[in-house]
């Protein structure tokens, strides 16, 4: 027997969309399935390594354990939102600069915690940054470049 899918509603990086899901598709699976959104991505599957960080409601939530159906009449915000008109954000620009990426898989989701991190907290210490991003594993150990280009995050967007 296999499960009706529901029709949701939801802000995805701005856009109005819907979409039909299964009860049992977890976001990463919509936003691959349906839109073909390719950043957040499910590594651990078990909620430990940030690889699938999406913003719900400006809250960074784990996509391969928030149920797809909870996104409806959300706004949902993807790394895919970064850029602007082709333009990198201070995040993306920082972590290009600063070798904050090395095989890029964690990048997504480390990139959108730098944003929710100076989003609240414009000038993050060290210790500030470990923390807010503790919950983000890099598997290279590129750790002083990730928090590196956090502090460099904060300083293009000073200039801005």
């Amino acid at each position: 027997m296999s499960a009706e899918k529901r029709t949701i509603q939801f802000k995805l990086n701005g856009r109005d969309v819907s979409a039909d899901v299964a009860p049992h598709w977890n976001m990463v699976e919509l936003l691959q399935g349906e839109f073909g959104l390719t950043g957040a991505r499910e590594s651990c599957g078990q909620g430990l390594c940030g690889c699938c960080t999406v913003l719900m409601d400006g809250l960074a939530v784990t996509g391969c354990l928030s149920l797809a159906i909870l996104a409806d009449g959300k706004d949902i915000e993807t790394i895919e939102s970064q850029d602007a008109d082709g333009e990198l954000s201070a995040e993306q620009r920082a972590f290009i600069e600063s070798g904050g990426l090395q095989c890029g898989y964690c990048t997504p989701g480390m990139i959108l915690m730098a944003k929710k991190l100076l989003d609240e907290n414009p000038n993050p210490t060290d210790d500030d940054v470990r923390h807010y991003l503790s919950g983000n594993l890099c598997r290279c150990a590129a750790y002083p470049e990730i928090i590196a280009a956090v502090h460099r995050a904060a300083e293009l967007r000073r200039a801005t």
